[in-house]
């Protein structure tokens, strides 16, 4: 969440910040922020105030009790400071709630090189690699792959409705070495540490990394336990040092997991919910660091750039598009999107984003470090990104290398993963 000291010593660049995200209200909930932190330091004042006086009365009244003599009367006005310090009380236990609730419910500010605008302000930095356009009628991936006999919708559809995918024979296997495939890839080269983590989370972890309140109705939840489903493998890794207090030399600390993903927006009717393209369930490789805040804008280049191998190793083109302000994720104060070439659909598809959160995630889950023996302990910087997202993964990769008999050549490194050069029918 946002620094309440920042918004009372600069309000106007708040203000212009969350301008910049397009972000309605945004003013407004910095000043009813403004407002409310008032009320709550002059009834914090008033308070002290009463007590102080409250105790010196009763210093009086004591003695007066020990000379015989009357204290009736201010005894009568002690009762009545007394009602109101409790006002005041309760008072400043509102005036906090409600503040909580502006600033879980307010997002990240985005970092000075964030432009304003839209989607269509989204800024593309570089691209690797030609798209490829083949010289026959190009198929598009479900067609493909169920001429293949590796992915059945129909059967996904019965089982748990539209979104819900099943992948068949080779194909789940495909799936399956390509996600140990990115792990091992993290984990020797990049240098992260693997995690395996729960799927069900509490509110508390989704609220730390930003999903909860203001996305509730995009995720699926237990009614029994109140637990919730993963939207990402970001909300247990993210959370795994909540209200901890990081020793000096802990940072950086990188973590890779995979999960599936459980997402009940999935986007509206139409071609862009076709077979794997918008989904409910997915398989994802995460990359997780925690850094030092001086360093969160470098590393975000460098997960950025370890994203990026994965889809270089599969020769597949892609571009990278840094996101404006309003199309920038909630608790983002920077992201870069990669977008794979799909042939087959013609669209560039977004197959990760690597963001940096600056503190905004670690106010909300209390992730803090000491950086010097004896210092006063900090808020650390959180990032993270998709490294990558399988089912577009997987589009890219059907619909690249695809030829006209309807088979996929595959790439060397996939063929060697699967031990065939080739998926056939």
């Amino acid at each position: 969440m946002l620094d309440i000291k920042r918004i009372r010593s600069e309000p106007d660049e708040v203000r212009r910040a969350l301008d910049r995200r397009g972000e309605d209200g945004g003013s407004q909930a910095v000043d009813e922020i403004l407002t409310l932190d008032e009320a709550r330091r002059e009834a914090i004042t008033e308070g002290d105030e009463l007590r102080a006086h409250r105790n010196e009365v009763s210093r009086t009244i004591g003695e007066l009790k020990r000379q015989g003599k009357d204290a009736d009367e201010l005894i009568a006005e002690m009762r009545k400071v007394a009602d109101r310090i409790r006002e005041l009380e309760t008072a400043v236990s509102e005036n906090e709630n409600r503040i909580q609730e502006i600033l879980l419910n307010t997002p990240n500010i985005p970092h000075e090189e964030v432009v304003p605008g839209g989607e269509e302000d989204n800024q593309i930095l570089r691209e690797w690699g030609e798209p490829v356009h083949h010289p026959f009628a190009a198929r598009p991936h479900w067609e493909l792959a169920e001429d293949l006999g590796i992915l059945d919708l129909a059967a996904g559809a019965r089982i748990s409705g539209s979104g819900f995918p099943v992948l068949r024979g080779i194909g789940a296997r495909l799936q399956r070495v390509l996600i140990d495939w990115m792990l091992e890839l993290h984990t020797r080269e990049h240098g992260y540490q693997e995690l395996r983590v729960p799927y069900l989370v509490t509110a508390e972890s989704l609220t730390g990394t930003g999903q909860l309140p203001k996305f509730a109705d995009d995720s699926y939840v237990t009614r029994q336990d109140d637990l919730w489903l993963i939207p990402t493998a970001e909300v247990p890794v993210t959370n795994l040092h909540r209200d901890e207090l990081l020793g000096p030399d802990a940072l950086p600390i990188r973590y890779t997991a995979y999960s599936p993903c459980f997402r009940r927006e999935a986007g509206a009717a139409g071609k862009d919910t076709r077979g794997l393209l918008r989904v409910h369930q997915f398989d994802k490789v995460e990359l997780v660091r925690y850094e030092r805040p001086e360093r969160s804008r470098e590393a975000l280049e460098e997960l950025t750039a370890e994203a990026e191998t994965v889809l270089q190793r599969l020769g597949l083109a892609y571009r990278v598009v840094r996101l404006a302000g309003s199309d920038l994720g909630f608790s983002a104060a920077m992201t870069y999107d990669l977008e794979v070439w799909a042939p087959g659909v013609e669209r560039w598809l977004e197959v990760s984003s690597c963001s940096t959160f600056t503190d905004y995630q670690a106010r909300r889950a209390n992730l803090r470090f000491r950086p010097a023996p004896r210092e006063k302990p900090e808020f650390l910087h959180t990032l993270n990104g998709s490294a990558l997202a399988l089912p577009r993964l997987m589009v890219a990769l059907l619909e690249t290398y695809q030829v006209e008999d309807g088979s996929v050549k595959l790439p060397s490194v996939v063929a060697d993963l699967l031990g065939t050069p080739r998926l056939t029918a």
